[in-house]
């Protein structure tokens, strides 16, 4: 990432990681496809309404995995191999712990959380089995995240992506199998979906055990290194916390789209799914402009920030432009292909065709936070969504929600915070004078672990 081409760098390795979550999404896509073909609408609710809840729980460690990668990347930018075996082994041994932590919270507090969440009763008990079944295999999803940030941060993008299409395409098969065939509900998605996830893991776990560079895993060394843990909590936690923070805003957007009934859940959680596939090029330049700008600061390389960072934006932005403009003529065939009921279209076509023109400031929102955490400053996004995403949307919701009980609301609550956030990030841009030649020194101060 410090030598050659920017471009070719960045897309050769954000265009694995797109592909590898085109597959990812995919198969989560599949599940709720299968349900609400399969099965019926309130199988539909049950499964697409659990989205916020899930994403809270996972943002929390990939954000620690972020954090992690932006210290391995930054020492193999600095060329030294004894730290990055350290922070490797301290990589694992903190994923070890957040598997135990992850799947006893989620089998344990699941139905009070649904039950905060006003979830229908018609719904509940679907929700409640399809969620605990699958914290109990939370466990895979947890190492694969710290594994793949890892060999991310070496600049290893096409092995994950190989892992991605072969637990995918098992997910797919096995959601087939177990519903269609074995007539089990719900349950089947999520044991279909753990399955695939444990297939993934393994398969990138063996990769890091037969490497030969410092990032190779041993499991003898695994143990918690404090000065590498220092720094992958001080850059992880302000990430984690920005996705919780932003997860924790969607679970209350959830709650008042619940008060509208089954069709909404439907239709909505419906709109979320195709949305899901329009925001990959945001996460495969997101996880590229990270590792690109960490790297490059380890290397003490400024230039290639400035011009890195750029490139990675404005690429994030014309794709998403793009396919808002395509979701926006295509929202009602595209809910439709998850259920044909009227109502359940008119809900997820009239979220999408109000969200769809704001995409790309969603995306310029993601990729900046990406490269605020790779500069070293994880704080300023996580203050930022917490601000923007969160703060602001919880006072809509508590006060205008009250007094009007519209949907409506709900469509726009996204669009304006997204504008807001995208404003914020260009004044910080504009102050660390990132795009200009002012900003060398800032970009040269000493960073994580010494490198500068």
């Amino acid at each position: 990432m410090t030598e050659g081409s920017i471009r070719r760098k960045m897309l050769g390795f954000a265009l694995p990681i797109l592909a590898g979550y085109f597959f990812q999404q995919l198969y989560s896509t599949v599940d709720a496809l299968i349900v609400g073909n399969y099965l019926d609408a309130d199988a539909l609710a049950a499964v697409t309404s659990t989205s916020s809840y899930t994403y809270l729980m996972i943002a929390f460690v990939s954000g620690f995995s972020t954090g992690a990668g932006i210290i391995v990347a930054r020492h193999i930018g600095a060329d030294n191999p004894e730290e990055t075996e350290k922070a490797v082994h301290t990589t694992v041994a903190l994923g070890l712990v957040f598997s135990v932590l992850m799947t006893a919270a989620g089998v344990l507090i699941t139905p009070a959380i649904l039950r905060l969440m006003g979830t229908p009763e018609s719904v509940f008990p679907r929700s409640c089995r399809y969620l605990q079944v699958y914290f109990a295999g939370a466990s895979a999803l947890v190492m694969y995240n710290m594994f793949v940030s890892i060999l991310q941060a070496s600049g290893e993008s096409r092995f994950p992506l190989i892992c991605l299409v072969a637990s995918s395409l098992a997910n797919i098969v096995l959601d087939i199998l177990l519903i269609s065939v074995f007539h089990m509900d719900v349950e089947g998605a999520a044991v279909a979906t753990v399955i695939s996830e444990v297939l993934s893991m393994v398969l990138v776990g063996g990769k890091l055990l037969r490497s030969r560079e410092t990032i190779r895993l041993q499991p003898r060394k695994i143990r918690v290194d404090r000065h590498n843990l220092r720094y992958i909590i001080r850059y992880g936690f302000p990430t984690a916390m920005q996705g919780c923070v932003i997860d924790l805003s969607n679970m209350l957007i959830q709650s008042y789209i619940n008060s509208f009934g089954r069709d909404a859940m439907a239709g909505i959680g419906a709109s979320l799914k195709t949305e899901g596939f329009m925001f990959l090029p945001v996460t495969a330049f997101s996880m590229a402009l990270t590792t690109f700008v960490s790297q490059n600061m380890g290397a003490g390389k400024p230039e290639r920030v400035r011009e890195g960072a750029r490139f990675g934006l404005l690429c994030t932005a014309g794709m998403l432009l793009t396919f808002g403009a395509a979701a926006f003529f295509l929202a009602p065939k595209l809910v439709s292909l998850f259920n044909s009921d009227p109502e359940i279209i008119r809900f997820g076509a009239g979220r999408t065709t109000v969200c769809a023109f704001f995409y790309c400031l969603c995306g310029f929102s993601h990729t900046a936070s990406a490269v605020m955490r790779g500069l070293g400053k994880p704080v300023t996004p996580m203050l930022v969504m917490l601000i923007c995403w969160c703060a602001v949307r919880v006072a809509v919701l508590f006060t205008l929600g009250q007094a009007v009980h519209d949907i409506r609301l709900i469509y726009w609550i996204y669009s304006f915070t997204w504008s807001l956030s995208s404003l914020v990030y260009l004044i910080s841009f504009r102050k660390l004078h990132l795009f200009s030649r002012k900003g060398k020194t800032l970009l040269l101060r000493k960073t994580a672990g010494g490198a500068a």
